[in-house]
């Protein structure tokens, strides 16, 4: 036994201590690489070279700069030395040697531009130090967990890499050392090993902390940050409207089938003003309406639905990026987004990306698309007649997001998904019919011309109840010229066209009683819209019942993050 330890204890000596790391950033994209490294004296260099530079000029300026440390010092110490010798400070200044050395252990020629030379695994060597070069190796751009930490909801951090992806990221969760704990060991606890980290009720007035190590799936690693939560974790609410809900989707859907989701989620730019505070929902506390407290409940409800396609609207970009993007991600989903024309919100859809790939995007803004796009040349022509109303359609920012996948499983199938939010006002019937015409025949045209026979899921807040004109020309696939609602806001802007499309659409989730609960409404305003001739209903997943959703009076609340309910449904190709 000693003898073999004695052997151990040989080789650790013999082995060759572990090479400090040339970390290169080489982008084809960008004229420029960088080189870092640390210097024996703990100095830290930082080069800047051409791509197309020869190797002998950028090793020629690393010689250059390793040299102007111990230049400094000596210069430093001249003063300190009684009769300094200039022989010393010769060679305190001497220029190193620095060769570059390729994995097979050669000299790489001073001739071979930047970008060939500096490969994974070379070797720089700078006078007696080496370092082994990482080109481009895995590394953290930003970290952040959210501001607000409520138990029993998850906690998705936002991570963005540069060659890395956060799906081959390592993460450790570390929750506070409370007091009582507190005998001289770590501050810090690891929980959980996973990206998304749901904290329990144990856990209630600690802070958290995470450590993730950047990787790119192909077994390299590079620096891992830390960061730490601002605050606390907080009590949650309690049982939410959705918690029942997630008792039916606790599963993806198989492979045949398609979950949707379509929600208005109420973009923190309307909830967070003092009309909606004392007019919209007095009756919500003020903390259910501010964004951190709303993002923990709509993160948790979209994750619990197990979705293949979301379709949200009302979606600040903040939101889109920094909230959404970093949690439905963690949960395999791909996001998109189309912002409103001089807005700060819009809307966004995701899709899971082990069932979908997509093919090609199709947004258009209305009122540009109805001015430019000769496919509504005659819609545009009849509208010319009525100034007023026309003045009105191409005043509103209302877009029509259009996004065409395919199945990851079946190439052959195909489905395009169309999202939408159409004008809010109770007198805009009118434009809400032309909007809709022009989604329509929008629609006709990538489904019949640029990809034929792909069935259509159209979902959205159409801010139309059942028996409306809007709602009726989706279902029937017409509107009369004499139709109620081209005057619904008076003759002034009165509006009489006859409209067709070609499209056979059934409301999968039919008619709510509302999707839509505040305190001065309520209606159903929210469908998901399938092409009855390719699609059929599986399953429709019940909303909350009338006491869920009247428990705080109306929506929002401290259980529910909108004044919209999800529809939710499981849909087959026939």
């Amino acid at each position: 036994m000693w003898q073999r330890l004695r052997s151990a204890l040989q080789r650790l000596r013999a082995a060759p201590a572990a090479m400090e790391r040339a970390v290169v950033r080489c982008v084809p994209s960008e004229p420029k690489l960088s080189v870092r490294f640390v210097m024996p004296d703990g100095s830290a260099k930082h080069l800047q070279r051409d791509q197309a530079e020869p190797l002998g000029r950028a090793l020629a300026r690393i010689a250059t700069s390793a040299a102007r440390g111990p230049a400094k010092a000596a210069k430093k110490n001249k003063k300190a030395r009684a009769g300094g010798s200039p022989a010393g400070e010769s060679a305190a200044a001497a220029v190193p040697a620095v060769r570059l050395f390729s994995r097979a252990g050669e000299a790489v020629g001073e001739e071979v531009p930047n970008a060939a030379a500096w490969q994974d695994g070379a070797v720089l060597q700078v006078g007696d130090a080496r370092y082994r070069v990482e080109r481009n190796p895995p590394a953290l751009t930003e970290l952040r967990l959210p501001r607000s930490l409520l138990a029993g909801f998850p906690v998705c951090p936002k991570v963005s890499a540069e060659f890395a992806a956060p799906q081959h990221c390592e993460f450790r969760w570390y929750r506070e050392r409370r007091e009582s704990e507190r005998d001289g060991g770590p501050a810090w606890v690891e929980e959980a090993a996973e990206r998304v980290f749901t904290p329990c009720t144990g856990l209630v007035g600690l802070r958290l902390k995470l450590r993730c190590t950047p990787g790119d799936g192909a077994q390299r690693f590079g620096a891992p940050r830390e960061v730490e939560s601002s605050g606390p974790v907080e009590a949650g609410p309690g049982a939410c409207t959705f918690d029942p809900r997630h008792l039916y989707t606790r599963k993806v859907c198989g492979a045949g089938s398609v979950r949707a989701v379509s929600y208005n989620i109420l973009a923190d730019t309307y909830a967070q003003t003092e009309f909606s505070r004392t007019v919209l929902y007095p009756y919500c506390a003020p903390y259910a309406l501010e964004l951190d407290y709303r993002q923990n409940l709509l993160k948790k409800e979209l994750a619990g639905y197990s979705a293949d396609l979301i379709c949200l609207q009302e979606v600040d970009k903040s939101v889109f990026l920094d909230s959404l993007v970093p949690a439905l991600d963690a949960f395999g989903l791909e996001g998109l987004f189309k912002i409103k024309e001089k807005q700060h919100e819009g809307l966004a859809t995701f899709y899971r990306r082990d069932k979908f790939s997509l093919l090609s995007q199709h947004d258009i803004a209305f009122s540009e698309a109805l001015t430019s796009d000769l496919l509504h040349k005659e819609l545009h022509e009849k509208l010319a007649e009525y100034p007023l109303v026309k003045e009105k359609v191409l005043q509103r920012s209302s877009v029509l997001q259009v996004s065409v996948l395919q199945s990851t499983t079946d190439p052959s199938r195909k489905i395009c998904v169309a999202n939408t939010h159409l004008y809010w006002h109770p007198k805009g019937g009118n434009i809400r019919l032309v909007q809709i015409a022009v989604a329509l025949s929008h629609l006709r045209h990538v489904v019949c011309e640029l990809y034929p026979t792909t069935p259509v899921i159209f979902c959205g807040d159409f801010n139309s109840t059942p028996s409306s004109g809007t709602y009726s020309f989706i279902r029937s696939g017409g509107i009369a010229e004499d139709h109620e609602d081209w005057v619904s806001n008076g003759e002034e802007e009165r509006c009489n066209m006859a409209l067709s499309h070609p499209f056979k659409l059934l409301s999968a989730c039919g008619e709510p009683a509302y999707t839509n609960y505040v305190g001065g409404f309520h209606g159903c305003l929210d469908y998901i819209f399938i092409d009855q001739d390719a699609l059929e209903v599986e399953q429709v997943i019940p909303l909350p019942s009338h006491e869920e959703v009247t428990t705080h009076q109306a929506l929002p609340s401290v259980s529910h993050p909108s004044d919209h309910i999800a529809l939710v449904c499981d849909l087959k190709w026939k």
